[in-house]
């Protein structure tokens, strides 16, 4: 159980650290990994935090390990976009045409459209990129999630290829957008912004499918939003220097001293974690493979 909670505590600080100290955080996600590799949420914070630090070799060899043990393919714009880092424009493209665009959810498919289109743009091939873009969620008038980076990446094709006022519009689309989604409650997942109106909607999302998550799998955003209600200070854990946590670059002591008592959803976080077989810290060859 103390295993469990450890790792618990690492994804939690890994993901609430992601954008304002993406190394820190990627430090935290290594010290899970070293305690519970064969965990898929485990791999898959290592691959975004790697990705967040630009080490896209990193980030292609979790993600890749990630999919492998998970069977899920939701981090394929992930990987798509990480080719494009080591400069495989090709292999993007291979990648993103390999998996069934229409087996996946709504936010991911966009977000592989995204990906693709940069890595035409990539190849130079501005027109096919302004194509990869064209799909059922290119809706002006309407605000998702996806829309602001959707409408934004519309916008820079459009830029590349000359056309001006397509490019003004889109990108204004994209403001409208995010600030309609900013000013919206959280309850909303879908923002009517023409004339400004902002209106519910009947929940497009299929409960079941959301629901489904591997048995070993925790949401890493989940344990981020819960990780402020953690009682005790940690600003000390969050500003410790990577290079200063152990002799051997460890990260396993960043967020244990002074180490906070454990809250409600780390603990449930354990719990899972201690059925998928990790109350008992990885072997130590194993540990730094």
């Amino acid at each position: 159980m103390e295993n469990a909670e450890r790792v618990a505590r690492h994804l939690a600080m890994s993901a609430r650290l992601i954008d304002e100290d993406p190394q820190l955080a990627h430090e935290h996600a290594l010290a899970a990994s070293r305690r519970a590799g064969r965990i898929p949420v485990v791999r898959e914070s290592v691959a975004i935090t790697a990705y967040a630090i630009g080490d896209f070799a990193l980030a292609l060899r979790e993600l890749r390990t990630y999919r492998r043990i998970s069977g899920r393919e939701d981090q394929i714009a992930l990987i798509v976009d990480s080719e494009r880092g080591v400069g495989r424009p090709d292999r993007a493209l291979e990648e993103g045409r390999g998996v069934d665009r229409s087996a996946l959810p709504t936010e991911v498919r966009v977000a592989l459209a995204i990906a693709m289109s940069g890595a035409r743009m990539d190849r130079g091939e501005l027109e096919l990129a302004l194509g990869e873009l064209e799909i059922p969620e290119l809706d002006p008038d309407r605000a998702f999630e996806w829309s602001p980076a959707l409408f934004a990446a519309r916008a820079a094709v459009l830029e590349d290829l000359g056309r001006t006022d397509e490019a003004e519009f889109w990108a204004e689309r994209a403001e409208t957008a995010a600030d309609a989604l900013l000013a919206a409650s959280a309850e909303h997942d879908e923002i009517i912004v023409e004339d400004g109106l902002i209106e519910d909607f009947d929940d497009e999302y299929d409960e079941d499918a959301a629901g489904e998550l591997d048995d070993a799998v925790v949401d890493v955003d989940d344990a981020a939003d819960e990780v402020d209600e953690v009682e005790g200070e940690i600003d000390d854990a969050a500003g410790e220097p990577a290079a200063e946590a152990d002799a051997d670059g460890s990260a396993d002591d960043v967020a244990d001293a002074p180490e906070p008592k454990a809250d409600d959803v780390a603990a449930e976080v354990a719990e899972i974690l201690v059925e998928a077989g990790i109350d008992e810290p990885e072997s130590t060859d194993e540990g730094k493979a």
